[in-house]
């Protein structure tokens, strides 16, 4: 059984969603999906057809924060999760330029 995934970032500096930040998702070297957050921080569907394995998510935060003029630690923040099975897969990143924190969200 398959799985969907979704993400969504949120800017803690403004709080506000992370709009046109770039996505990746990849299993092993494989890139499966990229995508930018839409104008709410969301990719609602990253990937519908997930196997249980290990996948990672790139966030380009970087080039995110040079778009805001603002520097950053991160050029980029890579979240690594694992599919056990079926349902829906849902992962958040709360983002600052000096920090980030991430859940598995519904």
């Amino acid at each position: 059984m398959s799985a969907t995934l979704s993400t969504h970032v949120l800017d803690q500096v403004s709080g506000r969603p992370a709009a046109n930040l770039s996505v990746r998702l990849t299993h092993g070297a494989i890139l499966l999906a990229e995508a930018l957050t839409n104008a709410d921080g969301r990719v609602p569907r990253l990937h519908d057809a997930l196997e249980p394995g290990v996948y990672t998510l790139r966030f380009a935060v970087g080039e995110y924060w040079t778009t805001k003029d603002q520097p950053s630690f991160y050029p980029h923040v890579e979240i690594t999760f694992t599919v056990t099975g079926g349902g829906h897969y849902h992962v958040p990143l709360l983002l600052s330029p000096y920090g980030y924190g991430t859940y598995r969200g519904s």
